[in-house]
């Protein structure tokens, strides 16, 4: 069980990570209760088209008549869903591949962090438009092509916390004792790696919503999902930069920068420690 003191410091420890965490709060809210919140079917066609805003349209109506401002909120789900999502998986192969690489020696460490530089080297951004082309662009093909391409700094880092603390004497105690290597690593060294791990989750957040929205603004986004991404793509795409319609294309690129700061601002985890559990 992770440690709730380092939980309350990760959420509460100052002034910056409470505004991060009250941005994310209200964020999370917001995309549980979109439908509650959204005026209208973001993709119904009711409306008529390149409307300005107003107090019923309150970010007017793109180039099919649908409700720009229902679109910015149900937008929230996907984007946000894809960050977490991706973000969670990503944590999770990086830590296996580091903990065991890092706890291990000989040719278990040589052969996980090979395959991790080799990841390394692998240059991302073709392979992953050539891998979601290949797959098909929709929300669960995004999320794997992200995690496949994007867990291996998070493996390095868990790699050299666990070699800096299993060289700590209250291992060598644990070792003495006859502890397990699975109650070592599992009570003792995967402790140690809280604060790189929730730092390299709220990373891995922000660098999967970019990633989305890079990805639709290039057309390989879900179609049948609408997202932040996807509408900066339809407004440049459908006349909304032509037609000076700055609200079409920049409410949904604030949206993508204040979760990205309010992750950054949780992300910055600066408190060390060295936690000992009997």
């Amino acid at each position: 069980m992770m440690d709730t003191s380092y939980i309350v410091y990760f959420l509460f420890g100052n002034k910056r990570k409470i505004f991060g965490t009250s941005i994310i709060v209200v964020m999370m809210l917001i995309t549980i209760f979109a439908e509650q919140i959204a005026p209208y079917d973001p993709l119904a066609m009711d409306f008529k088209p390149f409307l300005s805003p107003s107090t019923e349209h309150w970010l007017g109506t793109d180039n099919l008549g649908q409700d720009i401002y229902s679109q910015l909120i149900m937008s929230s789900r996907t984007s946000l869903s894809i960050g977490l999502i991706a973000a969670t998986m990503v944590v999770f192969v990086g830590l296996t591949f580091g903990l065991i690489a890092g706890y291990k020696s000989g040719i278990i460490e040589n052969t996980l962090m090979g395959t991790t530089d080799l990841f390394i080297l692998i240059p991302s951004l073709p392979l992953t438009i050539i891998l979601i082309s290949y797959m098909g662009p929709s929300v669960y093909n995004i999320i794997i092509v992200i995690t496949l391409l994007s867990w291996c700094g998070t493996a390095r880092i868990v790699h050299s916390r666990v070699l800096q603390v299993k060289e700590q004497s209250f291992i060598e105690s644990a070792r003495m004792m006859a502890f397990s290597d699975r109650h070592i690593m599992f009570k003792h060294i995967l402790k140690n790696t809280e604060d790189v791990l929730l730092a390299r989750w709220c990373l891995a957040i922000v660098a999967a919503m970019m990633a989305e929205a890079g990805l639709a603004f290039l057309g390989l986004g879900d179609p049948f999902h609408v997202s932040w991404g996807g509408m900066i793509t339809d407004a440049f795409s459908n006349g909304g930069y032509v037609r000076g319609m700055w609200w079409w294309y920049v409410m949904p690129g604030a949206m993508i920068s204040l979760v990205a700061l309010a992750f950054f601002m949780l992300a910055s985890f600066d408190k060390d420690h060295i936690y000992v559990e009997a």
